[in-house]
C-alpha cells in the first residue's frame, strides 16, 4: 500500500475531530507493535504472581524481604490477599516498563508518520496541523491508559486465580472491605496512567524534532533513563522532584487510611506543567516545521 493510500484509509470524516481520532486509534492499536508492547505488560503481573506463589510453596515467606519502597511493602501482602498483586504489578512496571512503552508509541507519533512518508499526505486532509497534533496526543494518552489498564487487569486476573481474595488491611494498619479496595485499584491505575502524561508529551515533542521514528523513541527512552539515573543520585536533591518521575510511586499513599494526598498532588500538578511546557514545544515545533515527507 502507498503512503497516499495509506492515509486515504484513514481520511477523517465530516466530522473532523473524531473521525480523526477514531482512525488514529485504530491505526495505533492494530499495530502489533502495539498489541505485543501490552502483550509484555500483561506478562509482567503473571511472572510476579507465580514467582510469589512458587516462593511460598516453597516454604519461603513473601514477606521475609520486606523493607521501604511500595513495592516490597505490597509483595508481602500478596498471599494474603491477591488484589495486592495489581499494587505491586504497578509499583514494578511504572519506573521502567510502563513509560517505555508510552514513549516507544509518543515517540514514533509524528516521526513514524514522517519515515513511511504518509506525514505529508496526512496534513492534506482538512485536520490542519494543531488538531492532528491534538489527534495525536490523544491518542498516545488513550495508550497509557489501555497500557495501565492491562496491567491491572492482567493482575487481578492472576491474583484471583493464585491467591484468595476478602478484606485487605491498607498500609496504615487499618481494615477496609473488598469493595473499597477494589475502587482503590481502580483510582490507582487511574493516578498511574496520569503520571505518564509527561513522557507522553516528552516524547511528541521529540518526535516533532526528527523523520526517523527509531530515532525519536530511542532519544525518548534514553531520556527517561537519564532521568531516573539523576532522580538518585543523592547530590541532585534539590532538583530531584521537579523530575517528572520523582513522584510516581506517590499511588501508594492511596492505599493509607486516611489518603495522604500531598505528593499524589505534587506528582499531577508536576505532570500537568511538563504536559503543558513538551505540549507547548512540541505545537511551536511542529506547525512551524517544513514537512517534507
Amino acid at each position: 500500500m502507498s503512503p497516499a493510500e495509506a492515509v486515504a484509509a484513514r481520511r477523517p470524516t465530516p466530522l473532523w475531530t473524531f473521525g480523526l481520532l477514531r482512525n488514529e486509534l485504530a491505526v495505533t492499536f492494530r499495530r502489533w507493535r502495539t498489541v505485543a508492547l501490552l502483550g509484555v505488560l500483561a506478562a509482567v503481573p503473571v511472572l510476579v504472581g507465580v514467582a510469589v506463589k512458587i516462593e511460598t510453596r516453597g516454604g519461603s515467606s513473601a514477606g521475609g524481604r520486606g523493607g521501604g519502597g511500595a513495592g516490597p511493602a505490597f509483595i508481602a501482602q500478596i498471599t494474603n490477599n491477591g488484589l495486592f498483586l495489581v499494587f505491586t504489578a504497578l509499583a514494578a512496571t511504572l519506573p521502567f516498563f510502563l513509560p517505555m512503552a508510552v514513549g516507544v508509541v509518543a515517540g514514533d507519533a509524528i516521526a513514524g508518520e514522517a519515515g513511511t512518508g504518509t506525514l505529508r499526505y496526512l496534513l492534506v486532509a482538512p485536520a490542519g496541523r494543531t488538531r492532528l497534533l491534538l489527534t495525536k496526543y490523544a491518542t498516545v494518552m488513550a495508550f497509557c491508559l489501555a497500557a495501565t489498564f492491562v496491567v491491572a487487569a492482567s493482575a487481578l486476573l492472576v491474583g484471583s486465580l493464585l491467591f484468595p481474595l476478602g478484606d485487605l488491611t491498607t498500609i496504615s494498619g487499618t481494615r477496609i472491605g473488598f469493595a473499597d479496595g477494589l475502587a482503590r485499584a481502580l483510582l490507582i491505575a487511574l493516578v498511574v496512567a496520569a503520571s505518564l502524561v509527561g513522557v507522553a508529551a516528552l516524547g511528541l515533542f521529540v518526535s516533532t524534532l526528527t523523520g526517523s521514528g527509531i530515532a525519536a523513541m530511542a532519544t525518548t527512552i534514553g531520556l527517561l533513563i537519564t532521568v531516573q539515573i539523576l532522580d538518585q543520585i543523592p547530590q541532585l536533591h534539590a532538583l530531584q522532584p521537579y523530575f517528572f518521575s520523582h513522584y510516581w510511586l506517590s499511588f501508594a499513599d492511596l492505599m493509607r487510611d486516611p489518603v495522604y494526598w500531598d505528593d499524589l498532588v505534587k506528582n499531577l500538578g508536576l505532570q500537568a506543567l511538563y504536559a503543558a511546557v513538551f505540549g507547548s514545544a512540541a505545537w511551536a515545533r511542529f506547525t512551524a516545521k517544513d514537512i517534507t515527507a
